[in-house]
């Protein structure tokens, strides 16, 4: 038995989950949030026990060294030594890996070249890699890139219809995310159908989202860009938009090109259509309300994930199953319904409403028998596949 840690820094957070494998049981998982500030929370989990409080935690290093100690003080461990490696999640690898890879010096650099390509997500990385390189010299380390499952799609798919030198000089093309995910769910898809080749489309949808087709297991579309700031509408995101609505909005208000990049990342989607919350949970309490603003803006998230589907669908040519996941595909049935009623006319899609409605954090088929495409609700776990892949990357094993 082995101790791995999966990893997801974020600017001001430190998410993780300690596994004992290859059991792949969760030992303890907890997060770190508002680090940087004198009121930042630590919360640690084990088992039915959960420890949380507020204190003042400068970086990184100091919420590491502090959750290292307190899996010693609540016995998740006896010493740090017990965990054999970590595995962290990157956003962004780009063209550089197409599998989860076992962290050098080389590996940072070429994390840290990428920030242009991932400037919200991949300087949080580095900073985490480093921190836990510090406390944990000794110890295995890898990378599992957002990007990675999606490094199967073809040129045709990935460039852009831009001058071509932009992709030869700075290698401006869509390379997706939430890879980690989506490659969880075909292997669940897989398990479920009790079959290896199949043909789906994954969405996961929540405060980001983004949708995949896949074929026998490869990424062959995905609807994230460049960055994960295209796509569906998402929860501040804009998702795909015309160019010139940049242009414009530059021009009409006076604003920045930065100023306008944290519009369109933070200000969007769901929050700045609804003028309400970025939390579905939110826009949906406020359309029951009578809000129309919010009944549009689910009516758009709604159409925008349409889109994406119908388009897979000709894309794949056949599909044996349309699974929804992550916080809005994990837990809200209203979005999964309006979905899937709008291609019962051309899909022949049936859904059952109860098992609908009763699908939160549930594994489950929620379609009729006479549907002619499957539909399940998997609970995405990227965690489980970091802790994977850093394990057989422990052991020596090719991935």
């Amino acid at each position: 038995m082995s101790k791995v840690m999966a990893v997801n820094a974020g600017s001001s957070s430190l998410k993780y989950k300690l596994y004992e494998m290859p059991e792949e049981t969760v030992i303890c998982s907890g997060i770190v949030e508002r680090i940087g500030f004198e009121d930042a929370i630590f919360t640690l989990k084990k088992g039915d026990t959960k420890k949380s409080y507020v204190t003042p935690i400068k970086d990184h290093q100091v919420a590491i060294n502090l959750l290292l100690e307190e899996m010693i003080k609540m016995h998740v461990v006896n010493h740090i030594d017990e965990i054999v490696a970590v595995g962290h999640r990157v956003v962004q690898g780009g063209k550089y890996f197409s599998k989860t890879t076992e962290i050098d010096d080389e590996v940072i650099s070429i994390v840290e070249k990428l920030i242009p390509l991932g400037p919200l997500h991949n300087p949080a990385s580095i900073i985490g890699i480093k921190a836990f390189k510090e406390v944990l010299p000794n110890v295995k380390m890898a990378i599992t890139c957002d990007t990675s499952f999606h490094q199967t799609i073809e040129p045709v798919d990935y460039l852009y219809p831009i001058p071509y030198e932009f992709y030869e000089k700075y290698d401006l093309r869509r390379y997706g995310a939430h890879g980690t995910s989506h490659r969880y769910l075909a292997e669940r898809a897989s398990a479920m159908l009790s079959k290896e080749k199949l043909n789906l489309i994954t969405c996961h949808l929540g405060s980001g989202s983004s949708i995949t087709a896949i074929k026998d297991g490869r990424s062959i579309a995905t609807s994230m860009g460049l960055t994960p700031l295209g796509g569906i509408m998402m929860g501040t995101r804009s998702g795909d938009i015309d160019p010139s609505v940049y242009y414009y909005i530059q021009k009409v208000t006076g604003k920045t090109n930065d100023e306008v990049f944290r519009l369109l990342n933070k200000e969007s989607g769901l929050k700045g259509v609804s003028g309400v919350s970025s939390d579905s949970r939110d826009i949906l309490k406020a359309m029951d309300e009578g809000d129309e603003r919010a009944k549009l803006t689910m009516d758009l998230f709604a159409r925008r994930t349409l889109d994406f589907i119908g388009q897979y669908f000709v894309r794949l040519g056949h599909v044996d199953m349309i699974i929804f996941s992550a916080g809005i595909g994990e837990n809200d049935p209203y979005i999964r319904k309006v979905v899937c009623d709008a291609l019962k006319p051309s899909l022949g899609i049936e859904i059952d409403d109860e098992l609908n409605t009763n699908a939160r954090g549930k594994e489950i088929i929620i379609s009729k028998p006479s549907s002619k495409i499957k539909v399940a609700v998997i609970p995405t776990d990227e965690e489980i596949m970091i802790a994977r892949d850093t394990y057989k990357i422990y052991l020596g094993e090719k991935l």
